[in-house]
């Protein structure tokens, strides 16, 4: 299982909140008390797919390419909110230029079993094609490893988004992986 707290207290300044089910009063009640503690550490909490829910936990918001489009979730959200767009077909990218997301996530870049269909393209020239298309910072998402986060840094992503390389020890992989991606 994983615990906020550790990641926090390992140094990562980001935490994304995915959750891709119903969201009951018992699953809010844990978002909240992750949000509680984000603040506390001056951390920014993300929260996937729902606008609402990120407003109500002051959250960042993070779309993928089947929810709401920018544009919609900034009228929930407002101007200020920090938004990000999934573009996960290379071909989104210049409809996501037009949208007023402040990064877009990329991927998957490797094989991941939270994500489908790696693009062999990002896989052998990770980030390159969109740091052509945008100006905006690039998250790369899916199977971002401690053995290949830096490749992906230095192919043109500005952040790396981590799930299944955090485990068994969260704490200590995440301190390997802020050790690796601040070089």
């Amino acid at each position: 299982m994983l615990r906020p707290s550790e990641l926090l207290d390992a140094g990562a300044k980001i935490l994304q909140f995915r959750h891709k089910t119903v969201f009951s009063g018992d699953v809010f009640a844990e978002l909240q008390a992750i949000a509680e503690l984000c603040a506390q550490a001056q951390a920014l909490l993300v929260v996937n797919d729902r606008a609402d829910i990120a407003r109500m936990v002051r959250a960042a918001l993070h779309l993928g390419q089947d929810d709401l489009l920018p544009a919609q979730a900034r009228c929930v959200l407002g101007d200020d909110a920090l938004i990000g767009l999934l573009d996960s077909q290379r071909g989104a990218t210049q409809a996501a230029r037009s949208e007023p997301a402040d990064y877009l996530a990329i991927g998957p870049i490797f094989g991941t079993l939270t994500k489908a269909n790696p693009d062999p393209k990002l896989v052998s020239k990770p980030c390159g094609f969109y740091v052509r298309l945008t100006d905006r910072p690039l998250v790369a998402i899916g199977g971002i490893t401690r053995a290949n986060a830096r490749s992906v840094l230095d192919a043109g992503a500005d952040s790396v988004a981590v799930i299944g390389d955090l485990f068994p020890d969260v704490k200590a992989r995440a301190r390997e992986f802020l050790a690796v991606t601040s070089l």
